[in-house]
């Protein structure tokens, strides 16, 4: 319990600077920051509350894959996500302040897949603690073990599908796309991977604590 609760913490924080760095970047991150990215603009909010706002939905949406009411489950994830906004909103800021755009392109590329690799990463060591994780990732985990027979990379990809939408709605309203780019596609190729390797690689003892009827 104290190694999964470690885990949470240093994939929560890990997650957000990964995150941070690929919004400042601007060269692409995932498609469900992408969204709340695009979101922000169209509305005239900061990135940090349409991630939280976005989430909070995405909670609501694992209740109904799960089939029952998980009532800590649900303000588990209402919580990390409070300070999963906070957190990108913090580094994508102070990565901006150091002058990540004044950096050429191929370099902010660089950078913007750096952060992919490193949130990929950090969703791995909280999707196997289990204790509290991000919705979007619960929901991957969800589908993962409930839906797709463990299969990570047709989960992440049935996971991207809502964010694709949303984009293209923002798109639609403002003619304008942010944070899409090459580190988009790469995120959209390759993060179930990305997950499944850390899954193998990073922390090894750190096993997948899945529970479809309990927040852990």
């Amino acid at each position: 319990m104290p190694q999964r609760w470690l885990a949470l913490v240093l994939g929560l924080v890990v997650n957000a600077f990964g995150n941070g760095l690929s919004v400042a970047s601007n060269m692409g991150t995932s498609p469900w920051t992408a969204s709340e990215v695009n979101l922000s603009h169209w509305l005239g909010t900061s990135v940090g509350l349409a991630i939280f706002v976005v989430s909070c939905l995405a909670a609501i949406v694992n209740q109904l894959l799960l089939r029952h009411w998980d009532l800590p489950r649900l303000l588990g994830e209402i919580s990390f996500v409070f300070f999963f906004s906070y957190f990108v909103d913090i580094f994508s800021g102070t990565f901006t302040k150091m002058g990540i755009m004044r950096v050429p392109a191929w370099g902010r590329l660089l950078l913007a897949i750096t952060g992919i690799m490193i949130f990929c990463a950090a969703i791995s060591l909280y999707q196997r603690a289990n204790l509290v994780m991000h919705p979007n990732d619960d929901t991957t985990n969800i589908l993962r073990f409930l839906y797709c027979h463990n299969n990570v990379v047709v989960a992440q990809l049935l996971t991207f599908t809502p964010p694709v939408i949303i984009i293209l709605v923002c798109w639609f309203n403002t003619h304008q796309l942010y944070a899409v780019n090459w580190g988009t596609l790469f995120t959209l190729l390759f993060n179930g991977t990305l997950i499944g390797l850390a899954d193998r690689f990073i922390w090894p003892q750190l096993h997948h604590n899945f529970r479809a009827n309990a927040a852990h």
